[in-house]
């Protein structure tokens, strides 16, 4: 060794390697503490997902049990005092859904929305823009801002202009003749 070279003093060093192990520890700790509020989160959203995909299946049956109901009017007394008893559960039922958050929402004279809606028929109308929901076959609901069940519904389209000076095969085709 050379005279401007002196080994580093014992202390120095130990500080030294105090302080990098005391680094790596906290670091450590910061990543454990990450960790376990990532894993907290996705438990959160586990059981979330979990209790929405019971409450989804259980909306068929709750919305045979309100459309069954609607028809016992024109039953007979003893039918309507039945039905009484049920359509109270079944508002049992919506206050359970409505204390976890989940709620129906309306769709008719909306706009049409893939993430909300559902559409299983079309109907050409120039009475309404295009992609109004004309009718709600089935309600949907949401659970804060996810979708639980979108709403089934028909949408309007703009009608279709014919020609009425064109035969309807050529209307058909790209304008070429046969």
């Amino acid at each position: 060794m050379s005279e401007q070279e002196t080994p580093p003093e014992p202390q120095e060093t130990l500080e030294s390697e105090l302080k990098d192990y005391k680094d790596k520890y906290l670091r450590l700790l910061a990543e454990i503490d990450n960790t376990r509020k990532r894993m907290q989160k996705e438990k959160q959203e586990m059981t979330r997902f979990a209790v929405d995909n019971v409450i989804a299946e259980l909306l068929g049956p709750l919305d045979n049990l309100e459309n069954a109901l609607k028809f016992t009017e024109s039953s007979s007394p003893e039918v309507r005092h039945w039905a009484q008893g049920f359509v109270m559960i079944l508002g049992q039922f919506k206050d359970v859904l409505n204390n976890h958050g989940v709620t129906p929402f309306h769709s008719e004279g909306m706009q049409f929305d893939p993430h909300m809606h559902f559409a299983i028929e079309t109907e050409e109308t120039d009475s309404v823009p295009e992609g109004t929901i004309l009718q709600e076959f089935i309600k949907g609901y949401r659970s804060g801002e996810r979708t639980v069940r979108p709403a089934r519904v028909k949408v309007a389209m703009p009608t279709t202009k014919v020609n009425p000076t064109t035969p309807p095969d050529e209307q058909a085709t790209t304008g070429e003749s046969t």
